[in-house]
């Protein structure tokens, strides 16, 4: 069953990629913008039992930002969409690493799923989550 809105998916993709440019300019105003109060982060680093709330999702990017600016890369590689009327789910791989990292294992991908829902906005993130898969 296909319960995609193909005319909403650009918008979609546009939320996605200005979240992703905004992080590799390590604009933190630009991370947060289109995402709710309630944001719940399931990421790489710890805590286990995630980020949950703006505040904390937003204090969550300095490191990052930081390890980025070390060299390391954050590309989207591959990106999904599957819309409804106002949820959809989008999943990427991405090559994140250091140089180094990239070197020793250039087909690793950084997974990442995104729950959004469509608010009178626009549509807005409200789930994320990171994983690796193990070394």
């Amino acid at each position: 069953m296909d319960d995609t809105t193909p005319s909403d998916h650009p918008e979609i993709r546009r939320v996605i990629n200005d979240w992703h440019r905004s992080i590799v300019r390590r604009d933190l105003d630009g991370v947060i913008a289109a995402h709710t109060d309630g944001i719940v982060m399931f990421d790489v680093p710890p805590p286990e039992r995630g980020v949950r709330g703006l505040a904390a999702y937003a204090a969550s990017w300095p490191p990052f930002f930081e390890w980025l600016s070390s060299g390391a890369s954050f590309e989207i590689d591959e990106l999904d969409i599957v819309a409804g009327d106002d949820v959809a789910f989008a999943w990427a791989l991405l090559r994140c690493g250091s140089v180094d990292d990239l070197r020793e294992r250039p087909d690793r991908r950084l997974r990442l799923t995104l729950g959004l829902r469509r608010v009178a906005t626009g549509w807005i993130i409200e789930h994320e989550h990171h994983s690796f898969t193990n070394p």
